[in-house]
């Protein structure tokens, strides 16, 4: 069962990146949709909970260390070359979406430049790239826990000290930027994106559990703990969204409100969960082209982090817009093709 949970938090910290603690992405695929959010948030830890477990069984049964053996598997030679490739690249998007969201970390809580800010988060990540796989996961989960505590403090303090009524809540917050049309569309295609962003590393860490039965909790547990963080944030953002609206970091916002050093404890929490999944999104990129063990991989680390923060400064809440939702869609391919898969196996 401790497996389990391991494999768990390291899907909660593949997913919970800059645009997902710091509030931005919930902003726009949730809160942004009134009270119909909440419900939402439920349809998505489902969705987390049924899709971690399978991608996590398919990279046990496959013992994979890349995404590729696993979209050949579900979706054949054809559509496995495409979707291979779409992987492939977005990975490479949201990871630089996350050096982004490092910036406005860093300058929206500290005062720091941002381009010092971008430049820390990679050459860590970078520096985390150079250990071992099973180093990597321990990493990718370690920060899961201490991310739960705090936003359970957010949520309670942003309910017990809300000033507007449900009623003015809502109106406002079917103000804000949204990117999806409806609630329904909006929980599906948070589901999808973050499974197209995060199957890559899935497999590889489902392959790493010690039964298929455990890899298989892992995902469940992973998805449950997913839910559970949508519905903190949302609600905290929904009750305070008269203080977050407009904002880069919403949820930065609220914790700085509370007192500075829950800011602080919060920024913490923020960038330790960028450079969780930062580190995910660039492993799995990475080792898709060059395994580990090759001479060239260290360099090669280092060219596509150096390339990555030049283009990190295109802004956090356009990536997020523009990136995030556009890769659900390709999401939507691969949550088919997974189903489909389990279908005709069964």
């Amino acid at each position: 069962m401790k497996k389990s949970f391991q494999i768990g938090g390291a899907f909660v910290g593949l997913v919970v990146g800059g645009g997902f603690a710091s509030g931005q992405e919930i902003m726009q695929f949730f809160t942004g949709f009134g009270l119909y959010g909440i419900v939402g948030a439920i349809v998505a830890a489902f969705g987390f909970a049924f899709l971690g477990a399978n991608i996590a069984q398919l990279g046990y049964e496959l013992q994979t260390t890349s995404h590729k053996e696993v979209v050949y598997h579900i979706a054949g030679r054809f559509f496995g070359s495409i979707l291979d490739i779409l992987i492939t690249f977005f990975l490479f998007g949201i990871l630089v979406a996350m050096f982004a969201g490092a910036a406005s970390t860093f300058q929206q809580m500290l005062g720091i430049d941002p381009y010092l800010g971008s430049l820390f988060m990679v050459v860590i990540t970078v520096f985390t790239l150079m250990l071992n796989v099973k180093s990597i996961i321990n990493v990718i989960a370690v920060a899961t826990p201490y991310l739960l505590a705090i936003m359970l403090v957010i949520a309670i303090y942003s309910i017990l000290t809300m000033d507007l009524s449900f009623v003015e809540q809502n109106i406002l917050a079917q103000h804000q930027r949204t990117a999806a049309p409806n609630w329904v569309m909006g929980a599906i295609l948070y589901v999808s994106y973050n499974i197209a962003s995060s199957v890559a590393m899935l497999t590889v860490i489902g392959s790493a559990a010690a039964s298929r039965r455990s890899a298989g909790m892992g995902g469940i547990v992973g998805g449950v703990m997913l839910g559970v963080l949508i519905l903190l944030i949302n609600v905290a953002m929904f009750v305070k969204i008269d203080v977050v609206s407009g904002t880069d970091m919403p949820v930065l916002e609220i914790a700085k409100t509370i007192h500075p050093i829950v800011g602080i404890l919060m920024a913490i929490a923020l960038l330790g969960m960028i450079y969780n999944t930062a580190v995910g999104l660039f492993y799995s990129f990475i080792v898709r082209f060059i395994s580990p063990k090759d001479p060239s991989y260290k360099p090669a680390v280092i060219l596509i982090g150096a390339i990555g923060f030049m283009a990190s400064f295109i802004g956090f809440t356009t990536l997020v817009g523009k990136v995030y939702s556009i890769m659900g869609y390709l999401g939507f391919a691969i949550i088919i093709a997974i189903i489909t898969a389990r279908i005709n196996n069964r």
